[in-house]
């Protein structure tokens, strides 16, 4: 598995012949000004929730890739009524693809889309495919549904959000992975705006302290795992 670092929350995983997008945030997060929105290729587009700085950029990669679209059913439904129309709408559960199966499992945040409209339940992804399995768990504070995690099958790596003050922060982080009983975990939706700014090198000691990897990909960066 290949995953590539597109900045705050988003990033692609190139997995069992497909490549899954999630969460697409670039043009308004400077950090992410080099990348070129228009040369990321996708499959799907993942969507964990409604908020401006995780579907910012759906239209235009979904445009041109034609990517299937999933998300909550209110996501998808209002991405259906702005014209674009290949979508799947689910809830929290598990529906079966062409690459493997996906599972939206409870987040705790909030949820709105950019008009105000109402989002749904933000969620988080469990991905399991013939290649591995991941986790990404969306924004989120700690919470113990995580514990259900490895009943569903055992995680390669999680995708988990440390910058804190709206989600969990590497402490929190680093519980949330022993709940998932995944060892490597890639950081996420931190250092792009200044309540959530972390000192990346104490949160890798957090990590390593408690027997874990965390991993911060460069943005840009794409990593074996």
């Amino acid at each position: 598995m290949k995953l590539t670092y597109y900045g705050h929350a988003c990033f692609g995983v190139e997995i069992a012949g497909k490549k899954l997008l999630f969460d697409p945030f670039i043009s308004g997060n400077d950090s992410a000004k080099d990348i070129e929105i228009g040369s990321i290729e996708a499959d799907y587009i993942l969507l964990s929730h409604g908020h401006g700085d995780h579907i910012a950029d759906v239209f235009s990669i979904a445009d041109s890739t034609d990517a299937l679209v999933i998300g909550i059913l209110e996501v998808t439904g209002w991405v259906e009524k702005q014209g674009y129309k290949n979508c799947i709408g689910m809830n929290l559960g598990e529906m079966s693809t062409d690459f493997g199966t996906v599972r939206m499992v409870p987040a705790s945040h909030t949820s709105s889309m950019p008009d105000g409209s109402y989002g749904g339940n933000p969620a988080g992804f469990v991905i399991k495919t013939d290649e591995g399995n991941f986790y990404y768990s969306g924004d989120t504070c700690l919470t113990m549904d995580m514990q259900l995690i490895p009943r569903y099958g055992k995680m390669d790596f999680a995708v988990m959000p440390i910058g804190g003050h709206f989600t969990m922060n590497p402490s929190d982080a680093v519980i949330a992975a022993e709940f998932a009983q995944c060892d490597r975990v890639v950081g996420v939706h931190y250092n792009t705006w200044p309540p959530i700014a972390i000192d990346t090198a104490e949160a890798q000691k957090i990590f390593k302290d408690a027997g874990r990897e965390l991993l911060l990909p460069a943005i840009g960066e794409t990593i074996d795992l």
